[in-house]
C-alpha cells in the first residue's frame, strides 16, 4: 500500500514536470551540466502555473498587509520552479493597488488599478510559493515587498 502511494506521489510529480515542461520556455540543461536534479530553472512568465503562484503570493500580501485597498499582480518579471515535495515556486513580481476595498472584495479578477494619482502604489515582490498538488496544498512562506522606485 505505502509503495503504492509512492509510486503515484512519483508519478504525479513527473506528470506535473512534464506538463510544464512542454507549455513553457523551460530550460534544461545539458547532460555535462553542473546543475543538480531538483535545482531550481527557470520557467516562462506566462506558464499557467507561474500565474496561479503569484496570484498566491498576492493574496498572502494582501492578508497580511493592513492597506485599504487590495493589491494586484501587474507584472511578473522572473519566475524559477524547484521540484521539491512539489512545485516551489521563486517569483519576482511587481503588483499595484486596485480601486477595491478589502472589506468588500474577496476576488481580484474585477479589481481593476487605481486611477487616482494620489492612489497609486507600485510594490516588488519576491515570493515563494509551494505547491503540492496531490495535497491540494498551497504554502506561501515567503512574502518581501518594497515600494517601487521609479528610475
Amino acid at each position: 500500500m505505502a509503495v503504492n502511494f509512492i509510486c503515484t506521489c512519483i508519478a504525479l510529480c513527473c506528470l506535473t514536470f512534464w506538463s510544464f515542461s512542454r507549455t513553457s520556455d523551460t530550460r534544461v540543461p545539458p547532460p555535462h551540466s553542473t546543475m543538480k536534479p531538483g535545482s531550481p530553472i527557470p520557467v516562462n512568465i506566462n506558464n499557467p502555473g507561474v500565474r496561479k503562484a503569484a496570484r498566491f503570493g498576492v493574496y498572502r500580501y494582501n492578508n497580511s498587509s493592513n492597506d485599504l485597498f487590495l493589491f494586484k499582480d501587474s507584472q511578473i518579471n522572473k519566475a524559477m520552479v524547484q521540484i521539491v515535495r512539489g512545485l516551489k515556486y521563486m517569483l519576482h513580481v511587481e503588483i499595484k493597488r486596485t480601486v477595491c476595498e478589502k472589506r468588500e472584495h474577496s476576488s481580484l479578477d474585477g479589481c481593476h488599478f487605481q486611477r487616482k494619482k494620489s492612489l497609486q502604489q507600485m510594490l516588488t515582490c519576491y515570493f515563494e510559493v509551494w505547491i503540492t498538488p496531490w495535497l491540494h496544498k498551497v504554502h506561501v512562506p515567503v512574502v518581501h515587498c518594497h515600494q517601487h522606485l521609479s528610475p
